[in-house]
């Protein structure tokens, strides 16, 4: 069955609709922490480790464990996404364009769409840890997902790198 183009044929992709789906091996109920695979660090663009539980068969959403080591933050960033973290342990601070608000274990962040966002790790001992969600598949799949790093810099310094688009 072709999902598109010359050989798309609606009667085939409706039969393929169904009002359930069965857990299986390529549909797991449960992936376990050392099912994360983790996203190489040189494709992280900051100091945080980021796994993606890559294996639930989540199709509009992908959900991470991030960590961000003591001391430290994740770069300054935007993107079309909504993201919200979960705060597991630690305690921090995050900005949100020109916004600044502490946080600590138990707490929720949201970070609206196309906002300079940046997370920081308050504790110089021990990490954060978030669980992270975000509706990038779902922009994925509609082909309008966009990120934005500006790297370890201000709002201030982002807005001015990436001239009036970042207003």
């Amino acid at each position: 069955m072709a999902s598109s183009g010359r050989d798309f044929q609606v009667a085939d992709f409706l039969g393929t609709l169904a009002d359930t789906v069965a857990p299986g091996a390529a549909r797991p109920v449960v992936v376990h922490a050392a099912e994360l695979t983790p996203l190489p660090a040189d494709q992280v663009h900051n100091p945080t480790a980021l796994a993606i539980a890559g294996r639930l068969p989540t199709v509009t959403f992908e959900i991470f464990r991030q960590s961000i080591p003591p001391g430290l933050s994740s770069d300054m960033q935007r993107h079309h996404h909504e993201t919200v973290h979960y705060v597991i342990s630690g305690s921090g601070h995050s900005e949100v364009e020109d916004v600044t608000e502490p946080w600590a274990s138990g707490d929720f962040i949201y970070t609206p769409p196309w906002t300079w966002h940046r997370h920081y790790n308050d504790s110089a001992t021990e990490p954060v840890e978030f669980l992270t969600i975000e509706n990038s598949r779902l922009l994925g799949v509609l082909g309008v997902g966009r990120r934005q790093s500006a790297g370890l810099v201000s709002v201030a310094e982002a807005r001015a790198r990436f001239g009036k688009e970042s207003q």
